[in-house]
């Protein structure tokens, strides 16, 4: 009769390993097909929300025009000029990879002739201090590991790009969505880079571009897949890539996304959905300001502390949405704010000092 134990005392093996655990009726550990199991480290995947379950602000924002923050966490779109675009969270994912969610960018104003600078992307940005192990500008410099999967009704040529905000420099490479409105799984390798450390720090250092489209000033040169000090707007940084804004209705969406250190994409990090929350709300949080007195001076200001629930990037900006109840003379405001939180304030209307804000604080790259 075989027996289930615990074979995590049994086996160790070092990140990038894939094993097959079983164990016979003998009591001791086989190798073979029954089941793949990695046994990497923890926190291999430096994407914060890459399965797109995350969506604070809204599940769906349309007439984009301009760079933004609109769904889903951590991710944000910067058409330049180029179109006009419907950015939602769709219950749509490749079958059987366990993901449930993805992001969907929708063309609705056609831009078939983009402008030599014009462009749009789909953005996500790291902090300094959270890339330090792909040891760039070193001699010891790491490769960088790039997986996801694509759906796009619009098949070619796609071009990621990872911009290294710190020191201007820049490498791309593309990938080709094969068949159309359907799930491909996708991974890319690029090059270390020996020159220019990303800063240790909480600013935005390592940036991920996914291009949609781009004019002639990005495009029309030879792509650019080795390392080079560049601006962002430059001939070869998405040569190749094919123009999603060329017909309205034309749709590209994602989901899975991975980046981690080396040459060797391994399978999605999955993680809590309460972890991908916290992480998220280090960038943006919604939150409750409240305080209720009676008996209060009219006309006096009162007010209460609120913590958030994550630790801010830095001191964030936060902002009043709405009021769920409302008993003061004026509109509630906030003060003192740090990275911890903030003092909810307002001023007392016949000796009632009462009210339930809804504030956002955000602090993104």
């Amino acid at each position: 009769m075989t027996r289930a134990r615990d074979v995590s005392r049994l086996v160790t093996t070092p990140p990038n390993i894939y094993a097959t655990d079983t164990e016979s009726s003998a009591g001791f550990l086989s190798l073979s097909s029954a089941s793949t199991i990695y046994k990497g480290s923890p926190n291999r995947n430096l994407i914060i929300n890459g399965d797109m379950q995350v969506a604070q602000r809204s599940t769906s924002v349309s007439s984009i025009t301009s760079t933004g923050h609109y769904t889903t966490d951590r991710w944000r779109l910067g058409p330049s000029n180029m179109g006009t675009w419907t950015m939602s969270q769709e219950n749509d994912a490749p079958t059987g990879s366990g993901f449930r969610k993805s992001t969907k960018i929708l063309c609705t104003t056609a831009d078939a002739s983009p402008a030599a600078n014009d462009h749009i992307v789909f953005v996500t940005s790291l902090e300094g201090q959270n890339v330090q192990q792909f040891l760039k500008g070193t001699s010891s410099a790491k490769q960088f590991s790039l997986s996801f999967w694509v759906k796009a009704n619009v098949t070619g040529t796609y071009i990621a790009n990872i911009y290294d905000n710190d020191n201007t420099r820049w490498c791309s490479a593309s990938y080709t969505v094969s068949a159309s409105a359907t799930w491909e799984k996708k991974t890319i390798t690029l090059p270390a880079d020996t020159t220019g450390a990303f800063d240790n720090d909480n600013a935005g250092s390592l940036v991920l571009h996914m291009f949609l489209g781009a004019g002639t000033g990005l495009s029309g040169g030879t792509l650019g897949t080795t390392w080079r000090s560049a601006d962002f707007i430059n001939s070869d940084i998405a040569a190749g890539q094919v123009n999603l804004a060329a017909s309205t209705n034309n749709y590209w969406q994602i989901t899975g996304v991975q980046l981690e250190v080396g040459d060797t994409a391994t399978p999605f990090e999955f993680k809590s959905y309460t972890q991908n929350l916290e992480e998220c709300e280090r960038y943006y949080e919604l939150c409750i300001g409240a305080y209720y007195s009676g008996n209060v001076n009219n006309g006096s200001f009162y007010g209460s502390g609120v913590n958030f629930r994550s630790t801010k990037r830095a001191t964030p900006t936060v902002t009043r949405i709405s009021e769920l109840v409302d008993r003061v003379a004026g509109t509630p405001y906030s003060e003192h704010i740090n990275a911890y939180g903030f003092r909810t304030m307002a001023q007392a209307n016949n000796s009632y000092a009462q009210w339930t804000t809804l504030y956002k604080a955000e602090i993104e790259l």
